[in-house]
């Protein structure tokens, strides 16, 4: 049977999470089926009741939450785990999110998803672009230019990906690879958000017809 399980996260203990988790109750979510982290921050790498929940989905379950930001701080931290949890079968209902509900099980949910995951993209790319241009410019001026390269390549780490979907645990490929089982998560939910994200803009792009005398 499928079950709807509700997440809710309030950043101090202090506040209260009562209004969340009435508004989980009343989308459908049994009160057995919900999980509340309090004095957990979006930006922490660990929310033990988030975990949980994670551990929780299986296969044509919905997570709901009632904002996207109880799933985190960043925008493509949030959307890497929005398609994260469609490659596990699994869909994400935000209550509120620009005003309604938004669903990634229906074809409307799905695509307000893909052109939030394209605008975040598309963030990224300008990020990145000032980045190159900041490195371009102080090495140009023969400036210490800081920081460390990239040690993993994509290749990697969807190698890394293969040996865990076999079967292998991911703490262990992890650790063979020279990184922490985070970073690994990490690195592998960005480059399936990247796929993804580009699987949709060619399906979006297929499916809208062209109008006659416009440029092709």
């Amino acid at each position: 049977m499928m079950k709807r399980i509700g997440y809710a996260r309030v950043s101090t203990s202090a506040q209260d999470a009562d209004r969340q988790v009435a508004d989980l109750l009343a989308a459908g979510v049994r009160r057995d089926d919900l999980y509340t982290d309090r004095g957990a921050s979006g930006a922490r790498a660990s929310r033990p009741e988030f975990d949980r929940a994670l551990t929780a989905l299986e296969k044509g379950d919905t997570l709901v939450v009632t904002t996207l930001d109880r799933l985190g701080r960043s925008k493509a931290n949030m959307l890497s785990l929005a398609v994260e949890l469609r490659g596990r079968d699994i869909n994400l209902n935000v209550l509120n999110l620009g005003g309604g509900t938004v669903d990634t099980a229906t074809p409307m949910g799905g695509m307000t998803f893909t052109v939030m995951a394209a605008l975040a993209q598309m963030e990224l790319d300008i990020k990145r672009e000032r980045i190159t241009d900041s490195v371009s410019k102080r090495r140009a001026a023969g400036r210490d230019l800081g920081g460390r390269r990239a040690q993993f390549t994509d290749s990697q780490v969807r190698n890394a990906r293969r040996l865990i979907d076999g079967g292998q645990p991911g703490t262990q490929v992890a650790k063979d690879l020279g990184m922490s089982r985070a970073t690994l998560y990490r690195r592998m939910a960005e480059i399936q958000a990247r796929e993804w994200i580009g699987l949709q803009a060619g399906v979006v792009s297929e499916g809208i017809p062209r109008r006659s005398g416009m440029m092709p």
